[in-house]
């Protein structure tokens, strides 16, 4: 019996000594942590960051683009693409949710209502009187989908880029991030390896695209927002309370509004499977799909000048309102 005590005391120390080290190493997230280009807003989950990007007057067309991006990678992922919507006139908001970016980590269950509620709590703060156009990556789409069914008077169009909502679900999969502990352990041990893996494969060629974001930066500024305490906590508790997988009704009601809708997606996509294409069609019919050959789930920062002009595009191409 002795020589069994010893023997799980010494797996339990072995288990937990590197998550121990790793959570050792996490720094709280402040306001001096935060880049003096964007802001904090207090809403009420706690702190968002926002970054306002604006056109030069002679080209303004006072409108506004919000950006929302997917579940774990925060706003630099628009950096390559942003300017294609500068030069067409747009403004651009883009913000980094709840638990990522320089946005504060909150320890409470990460459920749409967290994300369209903040979103809708920012576009109050920025006082927007006109509706704005959306545009939803990855997890961000059915974070734009729920929010345009709660609040359509506030949307003018929708962008979606390879959107959640209608991937297969897998439990023997991914039965890990499921499980307490067994999910905090091995995010906090094995980080960026688990969250990212794939964007840091050396030995596919670089990137074509001359505004794209390169692997090796992708990896610093993944860096940066994992050495915050809570980013997996946020990461783990979104996996675990936001539907990724059945939003057939929600998209459904969407596509009732008959408002402009572009869908861009990848046919290599391994995260969000481009299958899913023909679902979202079957209840968004009236959506304008744009379909890049071998793109995979990060289009939107390995493909920025593909995706920026296609929305830059499809938003120039709807009718304006009369004054």
């Amino acid at each position: 019996m002795t020589k069994i005590l010893v023997t799980l005391s010494i797996i339990l120390l072995l288990l937990g000594l590197p998550y121990f080290v790793q959570m050792n190493k996490l720094k709280t997230l402040t306001a001096s942590d935060i880049p003096t280009a964007g802001a904090w807003v207090s809403l009420k989950e706690g702190n968002l960051y926002y970054r306002w990007h604006y056109p030069d007057e002679k080209v303004s067309n006072n409108e506004t683009v919000v950006l929302v991006h997917g579940f774990s990678t925060p706003h630099f992922v628009w950096d390559g693409m942003k300017g294609f919507l500068l030069d067409a006139g747009y403004s651009v908001l883009v913000f980094d949710h709840y638990g990522r970016g320089y946005s504060e980590r909150p320890r409470i269950k990460y459920t749409r209502d967290v994300f369209v509620q903040s979103l809708k709590e920012l576009l109050d703060s920025q006082k927007i009187s006109e509706s704005v156009h959306l545009v939803g990556y990855s997890m961000g789409g059915p974070v734009v989908g729920h929010f345009t069914s709660e609040f359509p008077d506030m949307v003018e169009s929708i962008s979606l880029i390879a959107p959640a909502g209608f991937m297969v679900e897998n439990p023997t999969k991914d039965w890990w991030i499921m499980k307490p502990l067994v999910g905090e352990w091995l995010l906090n041990v094995f980080g960026s390896s688990l969250v990212f893996q794939g964007n840091e494969e050396k030995s596919e060629p670089p990137r074509e695209d001359p505004l794209a974001l390169s692997k090796k930066e992708f990896i610093k500024k993944v860096e940066i927002q994992m050495q915050y305490k809570g980013f997996i906590n946020a990461l783990l508790s979104t996996a675990r309370n936001f539907n990724f997988f059945s939003t057939q009704e929600m998209f459904g009601d969407v596509g009732n509004l008959n408002k402009p809708i572009l869908t861009i997606w990848g046919t290599e996509d391994e995260v969000v499977p481009f299958m899913g294409r023909k679902e979202l069609t079957n209840y968004i019919p009236q959506s304008e799909l744009l379909i890049l050959e071998g793109g995979k789930h990060d289009i939107t920062y390995a493909e920025p000048s593909m995706v920026g002009a296609a929305i830059r595009d499809f938003l120039m191409s709807q009718p304006k309102a009369e004054a």
